[in-house]
């Protein structure tokens, strides 16, 4: 299921907001609108401009994240990435690398930009803030739109700067590690300073709680995005050097479009795969997998073929292609096998079990 919405573009990258941005906003609207003066306009009538002037201040927050995002992802073209989309969720923003340099110093460079654009914002407007509430009253409240926004961006910098792998700080250590010892070397410390630095705030926040629930959550997601991280480039690099060929299954079973569901569904049970090319002779027509039987019900699957179920854009590579690139797609597209193809012929497959066994192996 496809949890984001796609709303722009910006330097030719796909903006997309995920559900959870949407559910979190109103919340961040409210926190504002009801907070004191310093962080908030609980002072401020009537009822609805402060909803408004919170509101705004979510809206304005998540626009910094974005701008933070591509300053990440400006440096990563520079330097030659290709940057897929940037999605903004709950806690902020991710932008989608198709691989992270190993260059040390462009990772480096990459990890300081995007906190180096939200200290760029917050002390523009600070320094503003400060010219202006000369001449304008304090309690003005679009001189204090602009003092939150200026200090919520340099916190978001200096936060962002944490040793806490994966974010920018740790990061930032990771680079500065891989200069003295291998990368993987570099990426397991970086995670473990990530998962100690979440499991501290885990436990201030279980201790604070209930005003210590963010900082809980935020713990959560540094840990799993960490051990993410950690796993992830374990295999790329385990994998590196290794062709297509070496890793793919040559014996492909393959479907024709016209079989039944039904018949499909036995068919899977006999070979015990859960995905088919489904060609007709010699032309490949699609690919079908048991998530698409699934969402056919038990009365239908005689009635409906699977030319009627099965996915017809076919992503393949080919035989010479890095194995490390079949990882990349199936990630990307969250697909389970990709085809191997050679002169618009099936020569082989590779799944997400074909990768992780030669992972294992490898190790």
């Amino acid at each position: 299921m496809n949890l984001s919405i796609q709303i722009g573009k910006l330097m030719g990258i796909p903006i997309k907001l995920h559900v959870t941005f949407l559910l979190i906003l109103p919340v961040f609207g409210y926190i504002f609108a009801n907070n004191p003066p310093g962080f908030g306009f609980r002072d401020i009538g009537p009822l609805w401009f402060r909803y408004a002037l919170g509101l705004s201040v979510a809206l304005l927050l998540f626009t910094c994240v974005l701008l933070h995002e591509l300053g990440h992802s400006y440096v990563a073209k520079k330097h030659g990435s290709n940057i897929q989309e940037i999605t903004l969720f709950l806690f902020g923003g991710v932008s989608s690398l198709e691989d992270i340099p190993r260059n040390p110093k462009i990772e480096f460079k990459m990890a300081l930009a995007g906190p180096a654009v939200s200290l760029l914002i917050g002390s523009i407007l600070i320094i503003f803030y400060g010219i202006l509430k000369v001449n304008i009253p304090m309690s003005n409240p679009y001189l204090r739109l602009m003092e939150v926004i200026g200090y919520i961006n340099v916190v978001l910098c200096v936060f962002n700067l944490l040793p806490a792998f994966p974010m920018d700080g740790g990061r930032v250590l990771r680079a500065a590690l891989a200069d003295r010892m291998s990368y993987m070397k570099a990426t397991h410390i970086a995670a473990y300073v990530g998962k100690m630095f979440a499991i501290l705030m885990g436990i201030f926040g279980f201790i604070t709680v209930p005003d210590g629930v963010w900082f809980m959550l935020i713990a959560f997601f540094i840990y799993i995005g960490a051990s993410e991280e950690e796993k992830s480039t374990q295999v790329s690099i385990t994998l590196e050097g290794m062709k297509m060929k070496d890793i793919m299954s040559e014996d492909v079973k393959t479907v024709p479009s016209t079989m039944t569901v039904e018949e499909l569904v036995d068919f899977m049970f006999k070979h015990k795969h859960m995905g088919y090319p489904v060609v007709d002779g010699a032309e490949i027509k699609g690919i079908v997998t048991f998530t698409d039987v699934q969402n056919i019900p038990k009365e239908k699957r005689k009635t409906i073929n699977v030319s009627n179920i099965m996915t017809k854009e076919i992503i393949s590579t080919k035989e010479d292609d890095e194995a490390v690139k079949a990882l990349k797609i199936m990630t990307t597209n969250n697909i389970g096998r990709i085809i191997i193809t050679q002169d618009k012929k099936i020569i082989g497959i590779v799944s997400r079990t074909d990768l992780l066994r030669s992972v294992q192996l490898l190790e």
